[in-house]
């Protein structure tokens, strides 16, 4: 069955190219040109990957962002912007989008974000656990046959790409990984491609399961940092 895509665009020439050429990749898609029908869809219909546009009429794409997110929703979405101000790319992934790029951009480079995020999103991550279905972290646990996270036996809400992140640095306890490392690995980007994503994406995804899991996210106990090298999860206190 073909993968659907929602695009939210208000540049019909955008959506249109954009539409199209999703189809020959050989998605199904539904192009709305408002935040607010774009909301409505996105809360109503399943959908693999949403591809949002920041600056829409009647509901801007931050709003319909923090909304699916609100409502548990955790397919995947990739903001597009043709904003160059750091803050907005970096407010976007807060609220929990999963990666974002800048217009103008290529069909390539598109397509290839898509096609890493969808893949990591429908389970094809490699990151099941193999062992065993507990792995215990300091205060956190995780349940890997229920996808469940407790800390201090209080359930998590995780976002899947939250998840599959902590999985993958709990499976490897106290190994340094590069940002690049990262986004190969949990995002499923290839860095052999010039279109592997941006490592600063890594940083807020940390930040916001740090924000989650750690009981002092301004100083982590569990996640930490090396500086120049990468991240890595500690297992002890």
């Amino acid at each position: 069955m073909a993968k659907k895509l929602l695009i939210v665009e208000d540049d019909k020439n955008i959506s249109y190219i954009i539409a199209e050429n999703a189809k020959i990749e050989g998605y199904e898609c539904d192009a709305v040109y408002d935040g607010e029908e774009g909301l409505k869809k996105a809360l109503t219909n399943v959908y693999d990957l949403i591809l949002l546009d920041l600056m829409l009429p009647k509901i801007e794409g931050f709003d319909i962002c923090r909304q699916i997110r609100k409502e548990k929703i955790s397919t995947p979405v990739i903001i597009l912007t043709a904003r160059g101000e750091e803050v907005d790319k970096i407010l976007g992934l807060e609220l929990g989008a999963d990666d974002y790029i800048t217009k103008p951009f290529s069909r390539r480079e598109l397509f290839a974000r898509v096609k890493a995020n969808i893949r990591r999103s429908s389970g094809d991550s490699g990151l099941s656990d193999q062992n065993g279905n507990i792995i215990k972290i300091q205060s956190v646990v995780i349940d890997c046959e229920k996808y469940k996270i407790e800390k201090n036996n209080i359930s998590v809400e995780l976002s899947k790409l939250e998840y599959d992140l902590l999985l993958f640095l709990a499976k490897n306890p106290n190994k340094i990984f590069p940002r690049e490392e990262l986004l190969k690995n949990v995002w499923k980007y290839d860095i052999g491609d010039d279109f592997y994503g941006d490592p600063r994406t890594v940083d807020v995804t940390i930040n916001r399961l740090r924000n989650k899991i750690e009981d002092d996210s301004a100083n982590p106990k569990i996640i930490q940092n090396k500086r120049g090298m990468g991240y890595y999860l500690t297992d002890s206190d």
